[in-house]
């Protein structure tokens, strides 16, 4: 029974770290980015990371200053892209 447990832990834990589609989410951007664009700013992919599933942001232009940015990317932009894109366990701005 125990081997049987860890199989199915092992797959569900392979589900959440599944390989992610870098054109689907390079789609999915694209369709949420005039959004921004339309305030005088933009989003900009700087990297995934496909083995935690961590996709890094960076806002630019008036965004980059907004003070809603973090919530835009907490609220917003997370969870439409974990919604969409399978695999994706976070959105985190870019660390410079």
């Amino acid at each position: 029974m125990a081997d049987n447990e860890n199989t199915t832990e092992s797959t569900s834990e392979k589900d959440k770290t599944a390989k992610i589609d870098h054109r689907l989410l390079e789609d999915v951007l694209d369709a949420i980015r005039p959004s921004f664009q339309a305030d005088g700013g933009d989003i900009e992919l700087i990297g995934v990371d496909d083995e935690t599933g961590v996709v890094t942001i960076e806002m630019t232009g008036a965004c980059a200053a907004c003070m809603f940015a973090s919530t835009d990317i907490s609220e917003g932009i997370d969870t439409i892209i974990k919604e969409h894109v399978p695999g994706v366990t976070a959105v985190r701005p870019v660390m410079y």
